[in-house]
């Protein structure tokens, strides 16, 4: 159970309030068992708040945090519990972004998906508008999120760039055929599933490397028909 571990694991800050948790007991395995309730919790809280940030909580919203965040088995009801304390108002949202961000230091594939989720809630019942963008820009910047992770993430959500490939494979459009070769293989290699579970990295953020391997292996499938280029 999500606030079973949690309390044994006594995690503070913003994340460990969200569950009202105390003081840590140290145990074995407490770093990576804090990894992945810290992310799960915090996410939750960052994809609520961005459901709340412009204004009411639509269930397009919702149900977009259901299709970008993949819930443990069994853990539904205190996702939900999660959910619907964190989306009573946007405001504290930093914090939370901080925290997640200081989980995964060595990551920052884990933290592009998290804003490729947050981008779905945004766009799940119409039109990004200019609260919703400043939410976006300003957790990507806690994160410490290159530019180019941002358009990806952006492009692998919305898909109204031009050369939407390239961006999801960080290249110009003017690339070689050996730039693009490179570009994909480093892109797999960093969001392979096999890498990120022997870092013991949570089941959540192996699902959304997952999702996220498939459009990088789709963008260059793309680009290379489009090239004529032989399979590698």
């Amino acid at each position: 159970m999500i606030t079973d571990k949690a309390a044994r694991l006594g995690i503070g800050g913003p994340i460990g309030a969200l569950l009202g948790l105390a003081t840590p007991e140290p145990g074995e395995g407490q770093h990576s068992g804090l990894r992945q309730i810290g992310f799960t919790i915090g996410v939750i809280a960052l994809g609520a708040k961005m459901a709340r940030v412009d204004g009411e909580v639509s269930d397009a919203e919702v149900a977009a945090f259901r299709a970008f965040f993949q819930v443990p088995p069994g853990e539904e009801r205190n996702v939900e519990r999660f959910f619907d304390l964190a989306k009573r108002d946007a405001a504290g949202f930093e914090t939370y972004a901080r925290q997640v961000a200081d989980l995964f230091p060595d990551a920052p594939e884990i933290l592009e998906g998290v804003i490729e989720g947050l981008f779905d809630i945004a766009q799940a019942d119409g039109t990004i508008d200019a609260a919703e963008a400043d939410y976006l820009a300003k957790v990507a910047r806690i994160f410490g999120l290159e530019t180019s992770r941002f358009e990806r993430a952006k492009a692998a959500a919305l898909g109204v760039v031009e050369c939407e490939a390239c961006t999801i494979l960080g290249i110009d459009p003017l690339a070689t055929d050996e730039q693009i070769r490179e570009a994909w293989l480093r892109l797999v290699r960093a969001n392979h599933p096999d890498r990120l579970i022997a870092q013991g990295l949570p089941e959540e953020a192996i699902a959304m490397a997952s999702r996220k391997l498939a459009l990088i292996n789709d963008a260059y499938d793309r680009l290379r028909r489009e090239r004529g280029l032989v399979a590698a």
